[in-house]
């Protein structure tokens, strides 16, 4: 199963240890043809011409031969699969990818999410020896990919207790010596007193936010005037899902309680909103004609999906 960010190649700034972005603008070209194919196929599975992909990406300035490379590396990667038909090649996105890219409830639903908080926290320590530096990664990696942060070294903590699926989960990768407790934590008065919130950098995460809601805030009056159009609305919508969607593993997701006065969250969300279902109909009819003069043919299965219809599974 293919999950949300969790195509290393792709969202590589992910690596970060204390899950404070590196970058936010539109990713790599990897990152960016997922993003660019999902938007348009994600409901149908539509299959596209290579021809196609390639010239959409050129509209984002990627190279004939730096667009051929990547659809060549998310097939092999098992997000594309490929058909040959007639003069043209195709692709389209695997059923795994379909499914699990994050297209529902992980972009859609995430900055609505309210969860009750009992006041303890998850905390998962290990111990691995130096030369099992690929374990350790990779365990490093699944509590990244699941909310947690670094507090100290071999301890990480996340807020919220283990499902069961969770649970089974880290036990297929925790190698060598691992413990895992649910513990509240308690105030010391010491300059030494660290919060586990502290383990992520809100600041800085608060900050990119604010980055995203001026960057695409201003651009709404003249969505609003249909003085967006062509591959200007494709690029607009594709950068901004291809930023908005590394939110829901960037933000961490603490509890109400543990958050600074007035998070930028809901604000983003209301920004990305606008733009994405402002352009759905002028970029669709791009793609269709970019697609149509690269299959010498009139073409269906392209669909730009509005925000709402992400939700639904």
């Amino acid at each position: 199963m293919v999950r949300p960010f969790s195509i290393e190649e792709i969202f590589s700034d992910l690596e970060s240890t204390r899950l404070v972005p590196r970058r936010q603008a539109a990713g790599s070209s990897l990152g960016l043809a997922v993003t660019l194919i999902a938007d348009y196929t994600w409901t149908t599975r539509a299959w596209l011409p290579s021809a196609a992909i390639v010239a959409l990406l050129g509209e984002f300035g990627v190279t004939s031969g730096a667009s051929r490379t990547t659809i060549s590396r998310l097939a092999r990667r098992g997000v594309l699969e490929g058909s040959r038909r007639g003069r043209h090649s195709w692709y389209r996105l695997t059923e795994s990818a379909a499914t699990g890219l994050g297209y529902g409830s992980a972009i859609a639903d995430f900055a609505a999410r309210t969860d009750a908080w009992d006041g303890s926290w998850t905390v998962v320590s290990f111990s691995l020896p130096d030369q099992e530096s690929s374990q350790r990664r990779a365990l490093r990696r699944h509590l990244r990919w699941n909310g947690y942060a670094l507090l100290y070294d071999g301890v990480w903590v996340w807020p919220h207790p283990l499902t069961a699926d969770a649970r089974a989960e880290l036990a297929r990768v925790a190698l060598g010596s691992i413990t895992v407790f649910r513990a509240q934590h308690l105030e010391l008065v010491a300059d030494a007193n660290r919060s586990p919130v502290e383990a992520w950098d809100l600041p800085a995460i608060a900050a990119r936010y604010e980055e995203f809601i001026g960057r695409w805030g201003g651009l709404l009056p003249r969505i609003a005037a249909g003085a967006v159009t062509g591959a200007d609305a494709v690029r607009a919508r594709t950068e901004v899902m291809d930023v908005y969607r590394r939110f829901p593993v960037l933000d961490p997701m603490l509890p109400v309680e543990l958050m600074p006065a007035d998070w930028p969250r809901a604000r983003a969300r209301e920004a990305f909103v606008a733009v994405y279902d402002g352009l759905a109909g002028a970029a669709e009819r791009h793609i269709r004609a970019v697609v149509e003069r690269a299959a010498d043919e009139s073409y269906g299965g392209i669909r730009a999906h509005t925000f709402a219809e992400m939700s639904v599974d």
